[in-house]
């Protein structure tokens, strides 16, 4: 059984992170780690005014860290050093040398370290994955990937997202994320990175809209434009091939376009449940998370790529 210690009791982890522990049958939320006392009550769990306080707690052997990214790497690295499997909000850290520590000390250890890119799990992008490596496209040579909304956070709902301190980034950390660990799980490891990020109509501290572009060893590019600033939702998703293509617009919808017919194939109600649940057989069935933190660097380097 793994008995949960949540980090963070922000908009991620009520909507979706705490109900998937809960609904999970091998795991049990034990414990928060929140400065309001009423959001621990209301799981009826025992709340800690720190990440270390709740790190003591015996009965706890996993944390789930939901925090700002500015947070990351002191609860992971803490966690870790105090005996207790993590699982990670994206994205990893700050930058890649904050994530480059955290896979070292993760690597040095016997537990698990995962990070929570769950796309991997979508039915449908499995399923891409495999009919890729079927060949069902000839050889993958493109994927073109958009992620376009309205972000401009009032009442300081999310505002933290803003705050380069924080979040260190903007849609280039909170969106552009998933999307580039999808093209890593589909392509394998990066190689090379180039893009641009700026603001193009907000003012705030981070930029409001980036344009990366992604090499992969085998020679596959993936383009991932992602932005703040459009008053129509776009959430595209089309991987090219030289015999073919699969369409996967909109990403978080069930179709998958395929050369020989269309598949419907939805996520989950809840997200976040899939890689809640692949944490927890990873842990207690000995195999390896669907995103170890050893993989989920690679974005932070892209990342690091464009920002620097």
């Amino acid at each position: 059984m793994i008995h949960w210690l949540v980090a963070g009791v922000g908009d991620i982890a009520t909507k979706r992170v705490i109900p998937a522990i809960l609904a999970e049958p091998r795991s049990r939320l034990a414990a928060v780690v929140t400065s309001h006392p009423a959001k621990a009550a209301a799981y009826g769990v025992r709340g800690y005014g720190s990440l270390e306080e709740g790190l003591t707690d015996p009965s706890v052997n996993a944390l789930y860290v939901a925090t700002p990214v500015a947070l990351h790497r002191g609860s992971v690295l803490a966690a870790l050093a105090a005996g207790k499997h993590v699982l990670c909000e994206k994205p990893v850290a700050m930058n890649y040398s904050e994530a480059s520590e955290m896979a070292a000390a993760a690597a040095a250890s016997p537990l698990v370290c995962a990070v929570a890119y769950y796309r991997r799990l979508y039915p449908k992008v499995v399923e891409a994955k495999r009919l890729i490596a079927a060949g069902a496209i000839g050889r993958p040579v493109l994927a073109e990937l958009n992620c376009h909304s309205w972000f401009a956070p009032a009442d300081g709902f999310r505002g933290w997202l803003i705050d380069p301190r924080l979040a260190g980034g903007g849609p280039s950390f909170d969106i552009a994320s998933h999307r580039i660990d999808l093209l890593h799980f589909l392509f394998g490891k990066p190689v090379r990175a180039t893009g641009f990020a700026s603001n193009a109509v907000h003012t705030y501290a981070v930029e409001d809209n980036a344009t990366v572009m992604v090499e992969f060893g085998g020679g596959a590019r993936g383009v991932v434009d992602v932005r703040w600033h459009s008053r129509v939702e776009r959430d595209q998703c089309r991987i090219v091939g030289t015999e073919g293509a699969l369409e996967l617009d909109p990403l978080n919808g069930p179709l998958l376009r395929t050369p020989t017919g269309d598949l419907e194939l939805p996520a989950h109600a809840n997200l976040h449940f899939p890689i809640v649940h692949d944490f927890v057989n990873a842990v207690l069935d000995g195999r390896a998370p669907a995103c170890p933190i050893s993989e989920a660097i690679h974005t932070d380097w892209v990342t690091s790529q464009i920002l620097r």
